[in-house]
């Protein structure tokens, strides 16, 4: 038989989609499915999976009247080509709907069978007839999890709300940030090259419209990172102290570390965790300064002196980074909120005796959920009297609360979501 054109970025999106129920992530399933493939088929494997994963409800809700026999009884590899089908139909222009179709059924016959093929072929010449209506419900129609949701929409309002769901389900774009080079050398790198850009929000970074940083001009050279323009404002509030030494208390990959080391004297960077280590090694070696030292370190019991500032880039829910791991969204839940803001809290009391007196402490989170940000800075300063707020004078004020904290919402500031509070300890 002739192989069905289009076939091997579709095959990896269906194992993506399998790896990422069974825990993975979007990126190493990614990694996993799709090793071989070329730069187009790679980017379109990763479209397809994301897409399905931003808009999975939805699908869901459109596909469901289409299936008699009830959708909970599909089994999930042939829901997951379903909604890969349907997604192409109703989302992707680009795509013809003859090929969307006919590669689900293909997918379809070639994982289960025959008889799967029929009835995949069937549910999508519906799709493709009827569309059907978008989900009634808010959290549904843009497939976020409805407790989350709530939240939102209790602190927020029905329109701001709205209008974050819809940031969310946005593609991020590629954003660069100095590392070797300065950055107006690196645009002139892309102009050379013939690769459009355009200033990120704030200045923060450049915008490209999409491609693979390594076939970027200046990645072997490690002349830039990437990073959203979030993280890059969160190193221009920590503004340590030119010549001092940094400790990054939770550092993996090290897009932070790789910003903050141009401004200090030395960076320590530590992380707990054996299997992103290696990352962040990598990521040095490659667009590192040179003034970076890496220590495997629970953030919790820093084996350091107190040094001149430490930045806390602590775990957390990541609900301000959904667009780019669309994923997380439907791992997040309420419980781990509740684990991950004590552990934070943790954090926070062992890493408070690394900072000397008179020093920095920087707190910062991609989340938006106050419990991890104001709240749990709030907490902190409750418990520890040596410590108190301090603004920064490098970020632009309507950044900042009245506190003086760096909080970035997508919706309003077209950047990642993001919380920092600078904490400086009182000398005595």
């Amino acid at each position: 038989m002739t192989p069905t054109p289009g076939l091997a970025p579709r095959r990896a999106s269906l194992e993506m989609l399998a790896a990422i129920r069974a825990g993975r992530t979007l990126d190493a399933a990614l990694d996993a499915a799709a090793p071989g493939l070329a730069d187009p088929d790679r980017r379109l494997a990763h479209e397809l999976a994301a897409g399905v994963l931003r808009h999975r409800s939805d699908l869901d809700d459109r596909l469901r009247p289409l299936v008699h026999h009830g959708w909970r009884r599909v089994a999930p590899p042939l829901q997951d080509l379903l909604r890969l089908g349907a997604y192409q139909l109703v989302h992707l222009d680009r795509i013809p709907a003859h090929a969307a179709v006919s590669t689900s059924v293909a997918l379809a016959r070639e994982v289960v069978g025959d008889r799967a093929g029929g009835f995949v072929n069937a549910v999508l010449r519906r799709v493709q007839r009827e569309p059907g209506e978008p989900s009634t419900t808010t959290a549904r129609r843009h497939s976020h999890p409805e407790w989350l949701v709530q939240r939102w929409h209790d602190r927020l309002g029905a329109e701001e709300t709205d209008a974050l769901l819809q940031a969310q389900n946005r593609r991020p774009p590629l954003v660069l940030q100095p590392a070797r080079e300065e950055l107006d050398t690196i645009a002139d790198r892309l102009d050379r090259e013939g690769v459009a850009w355009e200033p990120a929000p704030f200045g923060a970074g450049l915008v490209l419209s999409g491609g693979r940083p390594r076939d970027l001009p200046g990645f072997a050279e490690g002349a830039f990172h990437v990073q959203d323009p979030a993280q890059a404002l969160v190193c221009r509030f920590t503004d340590p102290p030119g010549g001092s030494t940094l400790y990054d208390a939770c550092a993996a990959p090290g897009g932070k570390t790789i910003a903050l080391g141009r401004r200090v004297g030395r960076v320590i960077a530590g992380d707990w965790r054996l299997t992103r280590i290696g990352r962040l090694r990598r990521n040095l070696q490659r667009a590192g300064g040179g003034n970076e030292t890496v220590v495997v370190a629970d953030a919790r019991t820093p084996p350091l002196r107190p040094l001149d500032a430490v930045l806390v880039d602590a775990p957390c829910l990541g609900t301000g980074t959904l667009a780019r791991h669309p994923d997380a969204r439907w791992r997040v839940t309420p419980e781990g909120l509740a684990a991950l803001s004590e552990r934070q809290a943790e954090i926070l009391r062992g890493v408070a005796h690394a900072v000397a007196p008179g020093g920095l402490l920087v707190y910062a989170t991609c989340s938006l959920e106050p419990e991890e940000n104001q709240e749990q800075v709030d907490r902190f300063l409750r418990e520890h009297a040596d410590f108190r707020r301090e603004a920064s004078r490098s970020i632009p004020p309507e950044l900042l609360t009245p506190d003086g904290d760096l909080t970035l919402w997508p919706q309003q500031h077209d950047t990642d979501g993001a919380y920092a509070a600078r904490l400086r300890r009182v000398a005595p």
